[in-house]
């Protein structure tokens, strides 16, 4: 009798490793997601059906309290960008620990002010002064108030689907309602229609997309506030709202709108900066300055950091009160700074997020081309969103089928996120030391996936 069962392909295997991880003596997973339950606010959630518990990890890969070993592509919503535990990064952390674990600003210390001149060294020309901060949320909040002090105007105009933090402030310019609280908080920001080739109301096949959508910024301006604003902020590329890459020359043209408007415009580097996209900085790839970068979660691979440049004029403005953070340029942290920039060069990590950025999206796209609820698969570098639809004609959002892959894929050895306002679009964006062969594998993981199911 002929069979005419579907051949299953073999289960892949992950790169071989030369790394053991040690052996775990700590409370077991059952135990500690009771101590969660107990004692931690019931909001902060954990993934997967089957949560698993991350005890340790080396470059691109997490081992759990078993041993089992992970390739990490989410690393920490891009945070861990030169690798888990990277020995330069652990030795500066360590040494540095050793000496002075705290020192505030009131005080002189060598390695905020080398740390402040490398990272400057790193923006264009006129981007020259750094206020560094803990978190991106707490960045952005910190932008919006200098954006607000320098110009003396209020209105921020921001985009829709954006993600922009949790504080007070910044949950006014995130703009997914699963994230926002019914409390006042969008008094003076406006949200643009999102510059969304995939999912908006123009699309690539549009030759005037960028000018059209553009146009919906300037219309705000006109019609929602007194025609002078303070600001406008984007991710370079969309993180949570799902990997949304705008239409070439669309930031361009916003940014000439917002500066006919007497505002500044602030490029949220958050999850883009460090060389995620392949450039070194998000906003490089539309060819625009910004008046005020915000940098997070890379910048310091895992350690407390974050950071908002700005030009001396606008620095300047903020003198006129007194401004102090507890934290700001804590020397530990500004030790790991130094040792991630330093990596990033030189192990030329730039080179080969560009490079396997490149190599794993072309992967991605002959999946695209074998499964029709693939809807699109886009991203820059190691900064990557596949879209799961229902039918590529609605581009109807699958949560379920996001949902089960993201579990199957943790299963077969594979972390990868989810996000999108609908939480189908699989999340991919990987430490920047991730090989050819880790590449392979997330194809392969996500090609006996989507077969499996």
């Amino acid at each position: 009798m002929v069979s005419h069962q579907k051949p299953q392909p073999m289960i892949p295997s992950l790169p071989p490793y030369n790394y053991q991880p040690k052996p775990y003596n700590g409370p077991s997973l059952q135990e500690v997601a009771h101590l969660r339950r107990e004692y931690i606010n019931p909001v902060v959630s954990t993934y997967y059906q089957k949560p698993i518990m991350i005890v340790e990890g080396s470059m691109q890969y997490v081992f759990d309290e078993t041993g089992k070993r992970y390739l990490d592509a989410f690393a920490g919503i891009a945070t861990i960008s030169v690798g888990h535990c990277h020995p330069s990064v652990v030795k500066a952390v360590q040494e540095q620990s050793a000496k002075l674990q705290h020192s505030t600003t009131l005080y002189l210390h060598p390695t905020i002010a080398e740390y402040g001149k490398m990272l400057v060294d790193k923006m264009p020309d006129n981007l020259s002064k750094v206020y560094f901060v803990n978190s991106g949320s707490e960045a952005n909040d910190l932008a919006m108030l200098m954006a607000r002090v320098y110009t003396q105007n209020f209105d921020i105009i921001t985009l829709r689907n954006g993600y922009h933090g949790m504080t007070g402030q910044t949950m006014g310019l995130t703009s997914q309602n699963t994230w926002k609280y019914p409390i006042p908080h969008n008094f003076g920001i406006h949200h643009a229609i999102n510059a969304d080739p995939y999912r908006g109301p123009w699309s690539h096949d549009d030759d005037n997309i960028a000018d059209k959508y553009a146009n919906d910024v300037k219309n705000l301006i006109e019609q929602a506030t007194c025609g002078n604003i303070a600001a406008f902020i984007a991710e370079s590329i969309q993180g949570v709202g799902g990997t949304v890459v705008y239409p070439d020359g669309y930031l361009k043209k916003v940014w000439e709108y917002v500066h006919q408007a007497n505002g500044l415009f602030i490029a949220d580097e958050v999850q883009t900066g460090f060389c995620r996209t392949g450039n070194f900085w998000g906003f490089e790839q539309q060819g625009i300055i910004p008046d005020i970068v915000t940098l997070a979660k890379g910048i310091g691979n895992g350690v407390p950091l974050a950071a908002v440049v700005t030009t001396p004029d606008i620095a300047q403005a903020f003198t006129k009160k007194i401004h102090f953070n507890t934290f700001a340029g804590n020397p530990v942290s500004c030790a790991a700074g130094k040792a991630v920039l330093e990596t990033i060069e030189g192990e030329n990590l730039q080179e080969n997020c560009a490079t396997l950025g490149k190599y794993l999206l072309d992967g991605l796209r002959q999946l695209q081309a074998k499964y029709e609820f693939i809807g699109d698969v886009r991203g820059s570098g190691l900064m990557i969103g596949v879209d799961l639809v229902k039918n590529r004609e609605t581009k109807d959002p699958d949560y379920q089928l996001t949902s089960q892959v993201h579990e199957l894929s943790k299963d077969l050895g594979l972390i990868i996120g989810k996000g999108g306002l609908y939480r189908n679009v699989l999340r991919i964006k990987p430490p920047l030391c991730i090989s050819k062969y880790d590449a392979n594998f997330i194809v392969e993981v996500l090609d006996y996936a989507f077969n499996s199911i």
